[in-house]
């Protein structure tokens, strides 16, 4: 079984690269679906990561995914935290209301 290794710091230096570039591309462009497509792909391969843990075979495999996905988990908290600020930045440059101001105190203070 083939398991997306995050724990190998090139893969996660891709993984965080891929957040990265789509982050700054929906700052610069105001498109927040930029930002949510790499959410996106860290939620599938959490789910993915959830199936495999669930076939796993030894030990040593279950507690590699478990590590992945806590890698990945962090990477999921980062892309949402994203895709909200850019969808904030989207909503104010097209003057209109944001999807969630809920966190409104969080960005006053960044």
């Amino acid at each position: 079984m083939y398991i997306l290794d995050l724990t190998n710091p090139l893969v996660l230096f891709a993984a965080i690269l891929i957040y990265a570039v789509l982050m700054i591309l929906g700052k610069e462009f105001k498109k927040s679906i930029l930002p949510a497509i790499s959410l996106g792909i860290f939620v599938i391969t959490i789910a993915i990561y959830g199936v495999q843990i669930s076939l796993a075979e030894t030990a040593e495999t279950t507690r590699l995914i478990v590590s992945c996905m806590a890698y990945n988990a962090v990477l999921v908290l980062l892309s949402y935290l994203s895709y909200l600020w850019v969808d904030d930045i989207e909503a104010k440059a097209n003057n209109k209301k944001s999807i969630d101001n809920s966190l409104d105190w969080f960005w006053e203070k960044i």
